[in-house]
């Protein structure tokens, strides 16, 4: 969609949905308004996202974008961390309206900042051009089936323990499975045969980049499970209300800040990214399991700590993982170029990655010395 409007474009116009859709979320006067303004939301702020990676990606050479990786997770971590405490806060002094109104403003100011500073690279505006010369063919199925997925995948989570599980005698979970499992496959068969399609497997074919597709997929799955049900404990068996809830969640932003600046030196430093990336994940780990311990007879911080603990785990892995995803990644078997492969392929260009002598030297991978660079995980 992005190569299509252009980068640029594409932010303006997603920004501007995304508030718009916030503020009749504020103003939703029913449950199933506030659904569909939400589903809205949701579609307009889905890819934001990777494409602000992408720009990240144009905008710093290769022994920068470590660091600007380190950054821009900052701001992906912080997020989930501080926004409990916020909605808490507008929630208990003000009322619920006001977690989605407060979008607005931030809305019209990233809108107004784009507008002033984001430029399509050259790259792009030449794709775009060609892209335009050509039959514009929209993957339907594909978009069909991935919405079928999604929200099979969703309503068997949410309501799978109250139908009880693969025992519902109404077989709505085990239709809901089967229709999940189906359509999964036919995604995949469907989308690694069309030759434009909505979601495009072929990356997947680099073993850097897939393992850093389930690390990031697994990390952050922990991340918001954790982020959503941690609140709605503290709340249910704990009597916290809102506020109180989320100023037990904020305190691990904190160690996430302390945090980013030390993985973005190490990257500096050479330090091999899966080292890294290992280390991350036993903390995120040890943090899981230590949280796993807690009882009804526990006090705030024997929530704090474990969940400082998650957030810092994953704060030691964001940024070498991102930058490790694209390290390998190259054009796919049609020929074609993507957005990772687009990216990939100017910063192999840049440093002469694909030349019958590749160069080893300290400075030419941000996060492996010379003569360690990890072919793949």
């Amino acid at each position: 969609m992005s190569a299509h409007l252009g980068r640029r474009n594409y932010f303006l116009v997603s920004i501007a949905v995304f508030t718009l859709s916030s503020a009749l979320c504020g103003m939703a006067g029913s449950l199933g308004q506030l659904i569909l303004f939400r589903i809205i939301q949701g579609l307009a702020g889905g890819g934001l996202q990777p494409s602000s990676q992408a720009v990240l990606l144009d905008a710093f050479s290769r022994e920068r974008q470590g660091v600007a990786m380190t950054l821009f997770g900052l701001a992906a971590l912080l997020a989930p961390v501080v926004g409990p405490t916020l909605g808490g806060w507008l929630t208990d002094q003000y009322e619920w309206r006001w977690v989605f109104l407060i979008n607005v403003p931030i809305g019209l100011l990233a809108f107004g900042g784009c507008y002033a500073l984001l430029r399509d690279p050259e790259y792009l505006v030449k794709e775009r051009a060609e892209l335009k010369r050509r039959p514009f063919h929209f993957d339907s199925i594909g978009l069909s089936l991935l919405v079928i997925v999604m929200v099979g995948w969703e309503v068997m989570l949410s309501k799978g323990q109250e139908w009880d599980w693969l025992g519902d005698p109404f077989w709505r979970v085990q239709t809901l499975a089967i229709l999940f499992g189906a359509s999964l496959i036919g995604l995949i068969f469907w989308e690694l045969r069309s030759p434009n399609p909505v979601v495009n497997f072929r990356p997947l074919a680099e073993r850097n980049f897939a393992a850093c597709c389930i690390i990031v997929f697994a990390a952050y799955a922990v991340l918001y499970g954790a982020s959503t049900s941690l609140p709605s404990l503290l709340q249910s068996l704990f009597g916290y209300n809102a506020l109180a809830a989320g100023l037990v969640m904020s305190p691990a932003g904190f160690f996430a800040v302390l945090a980013m600046p030390v993985v973005s030196r190490l990257l500096g430093r050479q330090t091999d990214a899966r080292w890294l990336i290992g280390t991350g994940l036993l903390v995120i780990a040890a943090s899981n399991y230590w949280m796993s311990q807690m009882n009804l007879n526990i006090s705030p911080d024997q929530v704090i700590w474990p969940r400082a603990g998650l957030v810092v785990g994953l704060a030691i892995v964001f940024a070498p993982v991102n930058v490790a995803a694209y390290l390998h990644a190259s054009l796919d078997a049609r020929g074609g170029r993507g957005p990772v492969e687009l990216a990939a392929q100017r910063g192999r260009q840049r440093w002469n990655l694909d030349g019958p002598n590749p160069p080893r030297t300290a400075g030419a991978i941000p996060y492996a010395a010379a003569g360690r660079v990890p072919r793949s995980f």
